[in-house]
């Protein structure tokens, strides 16, 4: 099996050998023709050649990783009796997570440096675009409760959500929950019609956005329907203990500080907890001196087991224009926008 190397980025190209024990499998994996084969360097952009039971896989460092632990998952699915098709590939190339730590994949790289970090859902693999990310993306697997802060557009919210949905696939925890406090942002909206769910979700709606980017939507309304997802205000979190779960409260500068220490201290065994908020912008009556996240940044600082990650402008990574709407803001002193 030999074909033309699929072209990695400058600077990021690695290798990675593989061993296969059982020979006699690998025609059934690598398909009619090499199709598996063909399909995997499709999808995942990478090279890979086959001699006797040895697999070298080429590419940029992080399709490497993600290839090698498709390649690997899809021999355990032959030697269980399997048929490997191009439906079962794209499965398992949507599921695939490397073990060493749940949700975030680290890759081989030739180069100097650390390994490039990136979070796996079904839907999609992210990958950190700023220095703040990366050190958020890993806070979020080494602390118990992380404080995420800054302006907005910075990835707070989503990559909490991403890693949240990770862990749930891979049965890290056995439940998502996610929250925020149902303050309108200046204006009055008035009687809403409908059922409790009804009159709540418009402001939990970016939650909702962000889970419909990491999974596939009839996977989120099952796993709604199922109790393993639940989105709701935080007056809801009142009276619960929160084990085996992963708990983000999203616009968490909406607070009182009486909410937040009841959100707080919600947490339970085995419970990981992403508190997102920008402390410069609250729509409570009071202005940020009232704000229950402002209020636990300055008790909880240094606190074992717990880590601050604050975003700047330069971390804004919607468009362009969006860093220079906030550094505008920002520059006249503004907290009511």
């Amino acid at each position: 099996m030999s074909r033309k190397p699929v072209p990695a980025q400058q600077g990021q190209r690695a290798r990675v050998e593989v061993t296969f024990d059982r020979p006699q499998l690998l025609p059934q994996l690598f398909g009619e023709y090499d199709s598996n084969i063909l399909a995997l360097e499709e999808r995942l952009g990478v090279y890979i050649h086959a001699r006797g039971q040895r697999v070298v896989i080429e590419g940029s460092a992080e399709a490497v990783a993600h290839a090698r632990e498709v390649l690997t998952e899809l021999h355990t699915r032959v030697i269980r009796g399997e048929d490997i098709d191009t439906g079962l590939i794209d499965a398992v190339i949507a599921m695939s997570s490397e073990p060493m730590l749940t949700g975030i994949v680290r890759a081989e790289n030739d180069e100097d440096g650390p390994p490039p970090i990136m979070i796996r859902t079904r839907n999609k693999t992210i990958v950190p675009r700023s220095m703040t990310q990366t050190a958020y993306m890993r806070a979020l697997v080494s602390n118990d409760i992380i404080f995420a802060l800054g302006p907005a557009g910075t990835g707070k919210t989503y990559l909490a959500v991403a890693q949240a949905v990770a862990q749930l696939i891979t049965g890290s925890v056995k439940r998502l929950i996610l929250s925020r406090p149902a303050v309108e942002a200046g204006e009055r909206l008035g009687f809403l019609p409908g059922d409790m769910k009804d009159k709540v979700d418009p402001y939990l709606r970016p939650l909702y956005d962000a889970l419909y980017d990491c999974l596939p939507a009839e996977q989120v309304e099952r796993r709604i329907a199922s109790g393993e997802i639940e989105i709701a205000p935080i007056a809801f979190m009142r009276g619960r203990t929160l084990a085996d779960a992963f708990v983000i409260l999203d616009e968490a500068q909406n607070t009182t500080p009486m909410q937040m220490k009841m959100f707080l201290t919600r947490f339970g065994q085995n419970s990981r907890m992403v508190v997102c908020g920008d402390p410069k912008q609250t729509d409570l009556p009071g202005g940020p001196s009232t704000s229950g996240l402002n209020d636990a940044v300055g008790k909880l600082e240094g606190i074992e087991g717990m880590a601050m990650v604050r975003f700047g402008i330069g971390d804004v990574v919607r468009h362009p224009i969006v860093g220079r709407i906030v550094e505008a803001y920002e520059g006249e002193g503004r907290t009511d926008a």
